[in-house]
């Protein structure tokens, strides 16, 4: 594997925190129509589904996944569509309306923090409900480089004409009262016919609810690190998506369909750490709680920075970091490209630690007690656990 060295410069390149957020309120086609006109959208690591030229992307480099986010007051409405690769929603404030089906028939409800996987190739729409009359957000993952874009509900591309509102053929926005031509018929995006529609799967409550994970849901494990162990350490994860980064033998994901990404919960209690590691895989952190302090690179070469509450940092594949909550308990999401299990090393001396209270790596790359195996055994173990 090849190791990768941040520059501070480009540590902070790779953050983006809440004053670096650039929203977009004319991201999509129902930017204009009542209800759904205060939208903010955001590009945080790649273009999403945007269909905006004048869309801001903070990390545009590829990741085999993208990030985003919508802010929406109360009562408003991000309308029906579909995508043809993975979406989750990671409510981050808020109370959320889910509605899916051909005609948005179906309806859930979930509050912060929970996170939501709903399948491809569906209708689906959501409202900000929450109590409270102040702005909710919601990240979202998408799947792929190239989303592909969306398909609108052929009801939204008509209403949307009513405001001068049209899709290209290239899935762009076309504004005609922000000076764009109005386009001929053979230019536009068609809607897509009701046969096609009817044909979609349909999807149930009760099943969209089995791709739901809700704060209360978490399953937490306090051994899903080979570091946990060591004293000031001890972080927790909770698997929601695919296998991550867990080295827990007893942990497993409750949504296990291919993403092209993992995501899980990563739980660092106050002062307390997460030693030096590395994973070959390109990984991103939300944080959702408190304040995360990365320290990358090894001793003589560390770059620190502090992530606050609604950062968003990207962690390239090779880069050996660090992460310590340091403002009270810090809950962050950890996504990682690929579907399979995540590669994890250790740095030497976490290794050496962690034997002195009997902990290792089994051949597996799983936590073991260190005492109970064959010298056979902790020597494979080592080597999974201590990339050269």
């Amino acid at each position: 594997m090849q190791y990768v060295t941040l520059t501070p410069e480009e540590a902070r390149r790779r953050l983006v925190l809440p004053e670096d957020r650039v929203s977009c309120s004319v991201a999509f086609i129902d930017c204009k129509l009542p209800g759904s006109h205060l939208k903010q959208n955001y590009s945080f690591i790649g273009p999403g589904v945007t269909q905006s030229a004048s869309q801001v992307v903070n990390i545009p480099e590829a990741h085999g996944f993208n990030i985003g986010a919508a802010a929406m007051p109360k009562g408003v409405t991000n309308n029906q569509h579909l995508h043809f690769t993975s979406e989750v929603f990671l409510i981050h404030e808020g109370s959320w309306r889910f509605r899916w089906g051909a005609n948005g028939e179906h309806e859930t409800e979930l509050s912060a923090p929970a996170i939501l996987s709903i399948p491809t190739w569906i209708f689906r729409g959501f409202t900000n409900v929450s109590p409270q009359d102040t702005n909710g957000m919601v990240f979202t993952v998408l799947g792929g480089d190239n989303t592909g874009g969306i398909i609108w509900h052929p009801s939204i591309l008509e209403a949307a004409r009513e405001y001068g509102l049209y899709l290209s053929r290239d899935n762009m926005l076309i504004d005609v009262e922000a000076g764009d031509a109005v386009p001929a018929e053979s230019e536009l995006l068609q809607p897509l016919a009701p046969e096609y529609i009817a044909a979609l799967r349909d999807y149930s409550v009760e099943e969209m609810k089995r791709r739901a994970v809700t704060g209360e849901q978490r399953q937490w494990s306090n051994q899903a690190l080979l570091d946990t162990i060591l004293p000031g350490h001890g972080a927790e994860l909770a698997p929601v998506i695919g296998f991550g980064i867990s080295q827990d033998r007893n942990s497993a994901p409750p949504i296990v369909n291919p993403h092209g990404f993992s995501v899980e919960w990563l739980r660092i209690q106050d002062q307390h750490n997460v030693g030096l590691h590395c994973c070959p895989d390109v990984q991103v952190l939300m944080v959702f709680k408190g304040t995360l302090q990365v320290t990358y690179n090894r001793q003589d070469e560390e770059v620190t920075i502090i992530a606050v509450e609604g950062s968003v940092i990207s962690v390239p594949g090779g880069c050996w970091r660090r992460y310590r909550a340091i403002e009270g308990e810090m809950e962050a999401t950890l996504t990682t490209r690929g579907d399979g299990r995540k590669a994890l090393y250790w740095d030497r001396d976490i290794i050496e630690q962690a034997q002195t209270y009997d902990r290792c790596i089994d051949p597996d790359g799983y936590v073991a007690i260190a005492s109970i195996l064959p010298a056979t055994a902790r020597r494979a173990g080592e080597k999974i656990a201590n990339a050269k």
